[in-house]
């Protein structure tokens, strides 16, 4: 008799002595679902102890956030470890036939291959309608974790955190001062989604895929607006419809009300087409740049990889989400929502996936082209160009590191 069995046997009678003394039967379908839920705290509760016996992690990883060693298993154990100790005891959704262990390991095949729900019936052996109620539970739990696993730092984190805007050579750190130091680098991705039911022009008389490749509708896609630091991990997150057309205005607007989630002297650097201000500092955009703007121009691009490199990664690891067949928002919403939780999780654990070539210039050009419009504030507009001017009496003196030099020389050439 195997260790399954033993259990339910031993459940069965335990219930058996439950209802002798309330004298009140179960159902069949009562019993079989406190037998099964009895199972899955047995199977969890050896994960756990897997979990808990694993050695300390190596000193050479990242220190920041929790480590474990980088293993199938201990991943799986770790991202159960992180369901457990949610807010939420409620019990996934159609895990009558599953360990914690195989509920994670098939969402993590949907969400990191590009398969099918037929694909993965035959893997699992169940039916996709159980498969699909699995998937988007673990989502709903994985949700859960997203105010833990993102966010914002504060205090000494965040001092921690900042990195320079530009590093100056030797001799000149007194001048360091008036250069304020980077949070994180904020910026934008689109998700591309299935469209709604009713979104279609049923009145339109030009075939639907050529009519979307021609303009593609605004709710056919998510926006991801995303802060990450220096190591490619997410401080902000904020999923929106396509058709929202917030570019980093209601961050701009909780930073003005709650200035003290800026470190002194700080700031978050983006591309253009975000609102400019005291703590977020955008590129010049008008038609003509002087040596001075594309100086600055160029200080603050020599940053953006950083987001770049992180939404390459989100996307190599999480293939879904190069297109989700999803024509419901929420859902959708939760998938992507979970995509960068575990992101988090993963960066936290050391693990580093390859980001694909390409990604990064598909997202560089995603960001481009809403150029034309960006709010201004006095504030922002007085920092900049405070900065401008610093940097570029710095270049006149010698004293900016050599690739901006070299770059803005090309540009006086």
């Amino acid at each position: 008799m195997d260790v399954r069995a033993c259990v339910r046997s031993a459940g069965r009678a335990v219930l058996d002595m439950v209802e002798r003394e309330w004298q009140q039967p179960l159902s069949a379908g009562e019993l079989e679902q406190r037998l099964d839920q009895a199972v899955e705290e047995i199977l969890e509760g050896e994960l756990m102890a897997e979990l808990r016996a694993q050695p300390p992690p190596p000193s050479q990883q990242p220190p920041a956030g929790p480590q474990v060693p980088h293993t199938a298993t201990t991943t799986l154990a770790y991202i159960a470890g992180l369901l457990q100790s949610s807010k939420s005891r409620a019990r996934l959704a159609g895990r009558a036939r599953l360990s914690l262990s195989q509920t994670i390991l098939l969402s993590l095949t949907l969400l990191c291959e590009r398969v099918s729900y037929r694909s993965v019936s035959r893997r699992f052996l169940l039916e996709k309608g159980n498969i699909h109620r699995i998937f988007f539970s673990f989502c709903q739990r994985v949700n859960m974790l997203a105010e833990k696993q993102i966010r914002w730092p504060v205090g000494e984190e965040a001092v921690d955190a900042l990195f320079p805007l530009l590093s100056p050579e030797k001799g000149r750190e007194d001048e360091e001062q008036s250069v304020p130091r980077v949070l994180g680098v904020l910026g934008h991705a689109r998700i591309p989604i299935r469209l709604p039911i009713g979104k279609h022009d049923v009145e339109s008389t030009v075939p639907e895929v050529k009519r979307m490749k021609k303009e593609a509708h605004p709710d056919s896609w998510l926006n991801l607006e995303l802060v990450c630091d220096r190591r490619g991990r997410f401080l902000h997150c904020r999923i929106s419809r396509g058709s929202d057309v917030d570019r980093g205005i209601a961050l701009r607007d909780k930073l003005k009300q709650h200035p003290e989630l800026m470190p002194p002297g700080s700031c978050l650097v983006a591309r253009a087409g975000y609102p400019l201000t005291a703590h977020i500092l955008t590129p010049y955009v008008a038609a003509s740049h002087g040596p001075r703007e594309e100086l600055f121009n160029k200080t603050l691009g020599e940053h953006f990889h950083i987001l770049d490199q992180a939404l390459a990664r989100l996307r190599a690891r999480f293939l879904r989400l190069r297109y989700l067949d999803i024509g419901n928002y929420d859902r959708a919403r939760a998938v992507v929502l979970t995509a960068c939780v575990l992101h988090n999780v993963f960066v936290d654990m050391g693990q580093v996936v390859r980001e694909e070539e390409g990604v990064e210039k598909e997202e560089a050009v995603n960001q481009e082209g809403q150029e034309e419009e960006e709010e201004e504030d006095e504030e922002g507009v007085h920092r900049r160009v405070a900065i401008s001017d610093w940097l570029f009496k710095s270049f006149e003196s010698g004293s900016t590191c050599d690739d901006v030099r070299t770059g803005v020389h090309s540009y006086v050439r």
